[in-house]
């Protein structure tokens, strides 16, 4: 035999011997001789106490039918099957004091032993027995998550999981910063009993001091290697008043990359959401919503669609699709939305014009005080800056309960950079326009604001159709309003307020009953002390209010009838919620004799005064404040930009006015011109 020959095969027999040996090796070697070394080794790479308490154990079985072969031989390589018992994992050493973080009854998994070539762990089958993961983080943010990581380059190994199974598992989030103390128990499912689901699992613990509870299923096998086969899932979830079901299926498990989901949700106000899903929403009544919500997650930006959705808010419907991206400076959410029938009192939560009964519905903390009422409710500017906004919303028709005609709402709200803008902001009033354009600055710590205000042709026929039309015409209100302000809340903003209202009403009619039904309580007590409870006709109401820190004073306010020029002076103090009003009642002949003294309208908002003041006639009154004002309410009329004809009328009745005994007569008034002095 040649010597080379001879020198193969002994090169073979060794290999064989070898081969041999470390398979015999292998068979008969006891693996807990290897726990310490294992143990050491999980220890330092996590930076906490590792141990296999357990008996640890290697089996060996031929590959799976379902698996391809890399090649013809690679199916007789068997695989091994390793299984550990009684595995613990501790906590860092800041938290160790709290026990373990993890502990497992049993971990088997099985090794495909040819991906180790390309440096690539294959586990095409892992099942897990009773895990119990306890996760913590105290009140200075340390938590038990995080783990020590190499400064190094990444590892060029990778890890390929197959199967999930997991049985009777147990985990608790307990979280100091986030105020979160939530158990969950998992178990399998009968697989008799449920042939879609294989896991079930229940939730109960406390948010936020809210109670939380919930219940769900999901695929018995997380199948992470079948991209294409849907994962199941199923869950309801109530924490405190707030209520979230799921249904649907995840697809591409491995990656997380896509949910396909029909989603409900309920709870006493919107608002309620942003700790729970990092959306901000604002302030609402009691809502439930249902729709479609697809999610796809990627490692720098995830994108959710909650489409065509449909719910209620308070006694109003919603309806509309919202997109919320990932992945830029700040998540981006944008949309459509809708109601058919809204009704005005369901927006009062906005601003925190909603009764304290129903702050305490919706979960509220802040309480109107029973003295004010200008809203106090604050504004929380600093999670502005969770997102940048741009919505649109259409309401198609508006109800309220005293009837105020308001047709129809167009808004277009964009939050950027903490800057909340509404424009528009408009309103279809009684066959006119009221728009506007709102600006919340929240970038400070005390917010600022601007807003611009403009009323056009709001018909007074519809806005009181219980006007007798027979006995006077109508005529339309117009008016302007720009203020600007700082503070972060309506009564502050209010109270803090630079700027000027302007008004115009041509003709119409005014009555105690009338100004009872529009809600007007003040008026209608001023009205019924001037004419008693009847029906007066009305010329020209014009008014020119400038507003300085917070009080508005009245620099021109006058109402012309057919019976009397009623002309008023004084302040309005929004920040104190006080008011300092004199009524003087100017009469035109002899048709009212009933037609009282100057009033006063003193006191607070909430509970106001409104007296005779006896010790001034009112001729005497009324003739001097109506001389001085004359030529103020004639140079305002330009201001409001009405039409030619509304505009002739009004300088028919100031002159009219000007004719009367009462009146010395006074020159024509101007546009612009400066009152003449008293």
């Amino acid at each position: 035999m040649p010597r080379l020959t001879r020198l193969l095969l002994w090169l073979l027999a060794s290999l064989l011997l070898v081969i041999a040996a470390a398979v015999i090796f292998l068979l008969t070697f006891d693996w807990n001789r290897a726990k310490p070394w294992i143990n050491a080794r999980v220890s330092a790479t996590t930076g906490r106490a590792f141990a296999i308490d357990g008996n640890l154990s290697l089996h060996w079985q031929r590959p799976q039918p379902s698996t391809p072969p890399a090649g013809f031989w690679a199916r007789w390589v068997p695989w091994p099957r390793l299984q550990a018992e009684k595995l613990r994992l501790g906590n860092p050493a800041a938290l160790a004091s709290s026990g373990q973080m993890v502990t497992v009854r049993q971990v088997t998994f099985t090794l495909n032993p040819l991906p180790l070539l390309v440096h690539k762990i294959s586990l095409p089958a892992l099942e897990i027995q009773e895990p119990a993961v306890s996760l913590l983080r105290d009140r200075e943010g340390v938590n038990n998550w995080t783990f020590k990581t190499d400064s190094g380059s990444p590892s060029t190994w990778q890890m390929q999981l197959g199967r999930i199974s997991l049985r009777q598992g147990k985990l608790a989030l307990n979280d100091a910063v986030q105020k979160i103390d939530i158990k969950a128990d998992i178990d399998t499912l009968d697989p008799d009993k449920d042939k879609v689901y294989g896991l079930g699992w229940k939730l109960t613990g406390s948010f936020n001091g809210a109670p939380v509870s919930g219940q769900g299923k999901a695929g018995g096998v997380l199948s992470l290697q079948d991209q294409q086969q849907p994962y199941p899932l199923q869950a309801l979830v109530k924490v405190g008043k707030t209520t979230v079901g799921v249904r649907g299926t995840l697809t591409k498990p491995a990656e997380l990359a896509a949910l396909d989901l029909r989603l409900s949700v309920a709870g006493a106000s919107m608002g309620n959401l942003y700790p729970l899903t990092g959306v901000l929403l604002p302030e609402t009544p009691p809502f439930a919503t249902e729709g479609r919500l697809i999610g796809t997650i990627a490692p720098d930006r995830s994108q959710w669609q909650y489409q065509d959705f449909s719910g209620k808010v308070g006694d109003s419907d919603l309806n509309g699709s919202l997109n919320y991206l990932t992945g830029g400076v700040r998540p981006q959410l944008t949309g459509t939305l809708s109601s058919n029938v809204l009704r005005l009192d369901d927006l009062a939560p906005l601003i925190g014009a909603d009764s304290n009964a129903e702050k305490a519905q919706r979960g509220a903390e802040e309480r109107q005080p029973g003295n004010k009422v200008l809203p106090v409710k604050t504004f929380s500017t600093e999670a502005w800056g969770a997102l940048d906004a741009d919505v649109r919303f259409t309401g198609k028709r508006i109800t309220r309960q005293k009837g105020l005609p308001i047709s129809d709402l167009q808004a277009h709200l964009m939050l950027k950079d903490k800057v909340l803008t509404l424009d528009p902001l408009n309103f279809g009033v009684a066959g006119g326009n009221l728009t506007s354009t709102i600006r919340l600055d929240g970038q400070a710590a005390r917010m600022k604001s601007d807003m611009t205000l403009s009323a056009r042709k709001l018909k007074i026929q519809k806005l009181y159709p219980e006007l007798d039309a027979s006995r006077t015409s109508f005529g339309e209100i117009n008016g302007d309003a720009r203020l600007s302000a700082s503070g972060n809340s309506v009564a502050a903003m209010l109270g803090s307020a630079n700027g000027e209202v302007k008004t115009l009403v041509s003709q119409g009619a005014i009555s105690k009953f009338l100004l009872e039904a529009a809600g007007l309580n003040v008026g209608n007590v001023v009205i019924s002390k001037l004419f008693g409870d009847k029906e007066v006709k009305l010329n020209c109401l014009a008014g020119d209010l400038p507003v300085r820190d917070g009080v508005m004073t009245v620099k021109t306010l006058l109402l012309d009838t057919e019976d009397a020029l009623i002309v008023v002076d004084g302040s309005i103090d929004m920040k104190h919620e006080r008011l300092d009003l004199n009524v003087h009642p100017h009469s035109k002949g002899l048709r009212i004799i009933s037609l009282r003294s100057p009033l006063y309208v003193k006191g607070s908002f909430k509970d106001p005064d409104v007296g005779v003041n006896k010790g001034v006639l009112a001729l005497r009154a009324g003739g001097a404040v109506a001389l001085g004002l004359l030529a103020p309410v004639a140079a305002i009329l330009p201001l409001i930009n009405i039409d030619a004809d509304q505009k002739a009328e009004c300088g028919r009745l100031l002159e009219e006015v000007k004719k009367t005994p009462q009146a010395p007569p006074a020159g024509k008034s101007r546009p612009h011109q400066a009152a003449p002095k008293k």
